[in-house]
C-alpha cells in the first residue's frame, strides 16, 4: 500500500449506541459519510453523505436511539424521507467515486476508520447478514487510531476527541455533514499527512475460513478463545465463520462440540488470530443466527485444543490434502467400501468429484479396525461441496445416508473418540458409577414458579423449547431449562423449566398447553403444566423423598404432578450400591389383556439425567444418576413362544415418567423383531402403553426392550 494516492474517511453511525458500544447491539446502519482525500495534495477531492433506512423501520413507529440523536443532527424525518437501504447506498457510493475518476478496487485507494467497529461489528456483520456483497475495498482499512498512536507515540487512544486534544487542534465549528467528528476525522488526516505519516499499513478483514490442523501438543493462547453457545446443530463452521463475519478467525479456527453420542450438541469453540478479535467477539454476546440468539463466552486454549487437537497420523495425513470442504457420511453400511463412495457422489443430477479419489475418502473405524458407520470425504472446490450435501438422505443399497458439513476439528475429534477404548467400555458398562447433580441446580419450594413440558420430539433441544415458547421465554431464570434424560441417556420427552415468578409459569402454562412445536416436518403437540420447585425436585431426584411416611397431602400433590389422571408410584427404596429393585420375574401364564398387580413391589426409579441451561461459562453438563447393574436383569424366562405364567410384578410407568423394562430371554432367534416381536409381547396392557424399543448391542441377546 506504499502506492496509496487516496485516502477515503468513512464514518459510519447506527441506529443505536455509538462510541466504545458501537455495533454492539446489532442496531442497522443509519448514515454513511465518506470522503475522499488525494493524499499528494492533501486536499478533499469529494464527499458524499447517505442516510440509510433500516428495515425495521416498517415495524416500528421510531428507529433512532437516543444515542443517535444526541451524537448527530438526524431525526426520525430525515430517515424516512431521505432514507435509502444499506445495498442502494453502497452502490450510489461506489458509482461516485469511479465519477471522480477513481478506480476504488485498486491498490491506490483506502478506507480510514475511527477505530476497527465502523467495519468489523457494522458493516461487514450487517451487509452478511442482508446477503450484500461488499466491494474488495472494504476489507482493507486503516484505523485512525494505531496509526495516531504509532505515528505521534502516544498512549491507546479511545474517540476522536481524545486525538483532536492531544495534538491541541481545535475542533472544527462548520460543518455539513450530520455528524460534526466526520469533519474532525477528515481534519486529523490532514494532519498525519502533512506531518510526513505514510499510511502503509492498512488493517485486512479475512473473510474466508482457511482449513487448518490443530496438533495435541500445541499451545493456543489463551486470550484468543471463545465458546459459542446455542448454535443451530446443522450449523456448519463456515456458518460461524459467517456469524463472527469481520473477525479474523485463525486457520482451522472453528471447532464444532460432539456430545458423548458424538453429534454436534450446538456448540462450538472458535479462536481469533488476536485477543483484540476475541475481545469484540464477546462483544456479539447475544446476536442472532437465523431466528434464535447466540451466547459467547470467553474460553481457554487448552479446552480448544482439547476439541480440536489431533495425534492420528492418518487423520493428518487425510487433512493435509489442502480440500476447501470436508462432508461426513453418516449410516453407511457397515461394509461399505471407498469406491461405492466415490460411485454415491458420481452418479445422479448433481455428480461431483471427490478430491484425490479413493484417497479423500477416510472412514472412521473403531480400535479393533471395525466399522463405524461414518466417514468423511474431501472436495476441492466449494462448488463441488454444495452439489455433494444435495445428496443428503441419498441410499447407498438399502441405506440412506445423512451428510453435513464438517470442519478439520471434528474430524480429529471423532477419529479421536473412535480409537479411544474408553469410548466404547462407556456404553457396555452402564453400571459404572458417574457423577450425581449438585442439588442446588434443583429448585425447592411450594411457590408454583415452574412449568413441566410434556411430549417433546426426542430430537428436540434447549433451543427448539425456547422457540416453542416465544415471549414466555424471557421469563426463564438463570439455570432454568431442564432437560430430563433417562438412565440410558436417552431423551424422555419431558423437561422442567423454572420461571421468574407464579404468573409467567402460569401464563406459559395457559397460553402453551396443547400447542403444536413443529420440528423440523413433525408436528407434536405439547403438554404444559404448571407446577411448584418441590414438584421438580421430587421428579428429578427420583419420586417421593424416602426415609419416612409420606403425608396425604403430599402423595395428592405427587398425584397430580407424576401423572394428571393417574396412579401415584410408590415410594422408591434405595437399595446398597450395585443392587437395583427389581421387576419380578415373569412367570408362565396365559396374556390376558388386563393387568393384575398385587401390592407394590419395593421399586427404584431409573435414573434420570439432565442439565441446567444456560450456565456460563462453562458448557451444560449432563449428570447421570448412574447406570442399571447387571443385576436388573430378570431371571431368566420360559423358551420364546411358551407362555408366560403369571403376571407382571411391580408398578407399570405412569406417562412421562421414563423407566426400564430388562428381559432376559435366552434362544432369541436373531430374526426377531424389536418393534415387531418383541413389542406384541406387551400389547393389551393399557398401562405399558407407549412401551419402545432402545437398541443395546451389547446386550444381544439377549434383547432389550424399554
Amino acid at each position: 500500500m506504499q502506492g496509496t494516492r487516496y485516502l477515503c474517511v468513512l464514518y459510519l453511525a447506527t441506529a443505536g449506541q455509538q462510541g466504545a458500544r458501537l455495533g454492539s447491539d446489532e442496531e442497522e446502519v443509519v448514515l454513511l459519510i465518506y470522503v475522499v482525500i488525494d493524499v499528494a495534495a492533501n486536499k478533499v477531492v469529494g464527499a458524499q453523505q447517505y442516510v440509510v433506512k433500516p428495515m425495521m423501520v416498517e415495524h416500528a413507529d421510531t428507529v433512532l436511539s437516543e444515542h443517535i440523536l444526541a451524537h448527530s443532527e438526524l431525526t426520525e424525518e430525515i430517515v424516512n424521507e431521505k432514507g435509502v437501504s444499506l445495498g442502494e447506498a453502497l452502490i450510489q457510493f461506489d458509482d461516485y467515486v469511479r465519477s471522480l475518476q477513481i478506480d476504488p478496487c485498486s491498490p491506490h485507494f483506502c478506507l480510514v476508520t475511527d477505530g476497527q467497529f465502523p467495519l468489523r461489528q457494522c458493516l461487514h456483520p450487517e451487509s452478511c447478514s442482508k446477503n450484500i456483497d461488499l466491494a474488495p475495498y472494504y476489507n482493507a482499512f486503516h484505523d485512525l487510531r494505531k496509526d495516531f498512536s504509532a505515528f505521534y507515540s502516544a498512549p491507546v487512544v479511545n474517540s476522536i476527541k481524545e486525538m483532536i486534544n492531544y495534538i491541541s487542534m481545535t475542533f472544527d465549528t462548520e460543518n455539513e455533514f450530520y455528524v460534526k467528528e466526520a469533519k474532525d476525522m477528515v481534519n486529523i488526516v490532514h494532519r498525519l499527512i502533512a506531518d510526513g505519516y505514510c499510511f502503509d499499513n492498512p488493517e485486512t478483514v479475512e473473510l474466508r475460513l482457511e482449513p487448518g490442523i490443530c496438533s495435541k501438543n500445541e499451545e493456543v493462547d489463551n486470550n484468543c478463545v471463545v465458546r459459542a453457545r446455542g448454535l443451530p446443530w446443522q450449523s456448519s463452521d463456515q456458518d460461524i465463520a459467517k456469524f463472527f463475519r469481520g473477525l479474523n478467525v485463525a486457520k482451522g479456527g472453528v471447532a464444532l462440540c460432539l456430545s458423548l453420542q458424538g453429534r454436534r450438541n450446538g456448540e462450538a469453540l472458535v479462536r481469533f488470530v488476536n485477543q483484540e478479535h476475541r475481545d469484540m467477539a464477546l462483544g456479539r454476546h447475544k446476536h442472532h443466527l437465523s431466528n434464535r440468539y447466540i451466547e459467547i463466552y470467553k474460553a481457554n486454549g487448552s479446552e480448544f485444543v482439547a476439541v480440536a487437537g489431533g495425534n492420528n497420523s492418518e487423520a493428518e495425513a487425510f487433512l493435509s490434502r489442502g480440500a476447501q470442504v470436508i462432508i461426513r457420511m453418516r449410516g453407511l453400511p457397515y461394509e461399505c467400501t471407498a469406491k461405492q463412495v466415490l460411485e454415491f457422489f458420481e452418479s445422479g443430477e448433481n455428480s461431483c468429484q471427490v478430491m484425490d479419489g479413493e484417497d479423500g475418502v477416510l472412514f472412521v473405524k473403531k480400535p479393533d479396525k471395525r466399522a463405524t458407520g461414518d466417514a468423511f470425504v474431501l472436495f476441492a472446490h466449494d462448488e463441488d461441496g454444495a452439489k455433494a450435501i444435495s445428496k443428503h438422505r441419498e441410499l447407498i443399497g438399502s441405506r440412506y445416508i445423512e451428510l453435513f458439513r464438517s470442519t478439520t476439528a471434528e474430524v480429529q475429534q471423532v477419529l479421536n473418540r473412535s480409537m479411544d477404548p474408553k469410548t466404547y467400555e462407556s456404553v457396555s458398562a452402564p453400571s459404572l458409577p458417574l457423577p450425581m447433580l449438585p442439588q442446588q441446580f434443583v429448585t425447592t419450594g411450594t411457590r408454583k414458579d415452574c412449568i413441566r413440558l410434556r411430549g417433546l420430539p426426542y430430537e428436540a433441544q434447549v433451543e427448539n423449547i425456547l422457540e416453542f415458547l416465544g415471549d414466555h421465554a424471557k421469563s426463564i431464570v438463570y439455570q432454568g431449562v431442564h432437560m430430563v434424560f433417562n438412565a440410558q441417556g436417552q431423551p424422555s420427552g419431558e423437561a422442567f423449566i423454572q420461571m421468574d415468578s407464579e404468573l409467567s409459569a402460569a401464563m406459559a402454562a395457559q397460553q402453551k398447553h396443547h400447542r403444536y412445536m413443529i420440528f423440523g416436518k413433525k408436528q407434536r403437540y405439547i403438554e404444559v403444566f404448571q407446577c411448584s420447585g418441590e414438584d421438580m425436585h421430587l421428579v428429578i431426584a427420583g419420586g417421593i423423598p424416602t426415609g419416612g411416611p409420606v403425608s396425604p397431602a403430599k402423595a395428592a400433590a405427587a398425584t397430580t404432578l407424576l401423572s394428571p389422571g393417574g396412579t401415584l408410584l410408590p415410594a422408591p427404596q434405595f437399595g446398597p450400591p450395585g443392587s437395583f429393585s427389581h421387576f419380578a420375574a415373569m412367570q408362565s401364564a396365559q396374556v390376558i389383556p388386563t393387568l393384575t398387580r398385587p401390592s407394590p413391589a419395593p421399586f427404584v426409579y431409573p435414573p434420570m439425567i439432565y442439565w441446567p441451561y444456560p450456565s456460563p461459562p462453562v458448557s451444560p453438563t449432563s449428570y447421570y444418576g448412574g447406570g442399571i447393574p447387571p443385576s436388573a436383569v430378570a431371571p431368566a424366562g420360559p423358551p420364546m413362544g411358551a407362555p408366560m405364567q403369571g403376571p407382571l410384578q411391580g408398578p407399570p410407568p405412569h406417562p412421562g415418567a421414563p423407566h426400564a423394562l430388562v428381559i432376559s430371554q435366552p434362544g432369541l432367534p436373531f430374526s426377531v423383531s424389536p418393534n415387531g416381536d418383541m413389542l406384541n409381547l406387551f400389547q393389551g396392557f393399557p398401562e405399558w402403553a407407549g412401551l419402545e424399543y432402545v437398541n443395546t448391542a451389547h446386550l444381544t441377546p439377549p434383547a432389550i426392550s424399554k
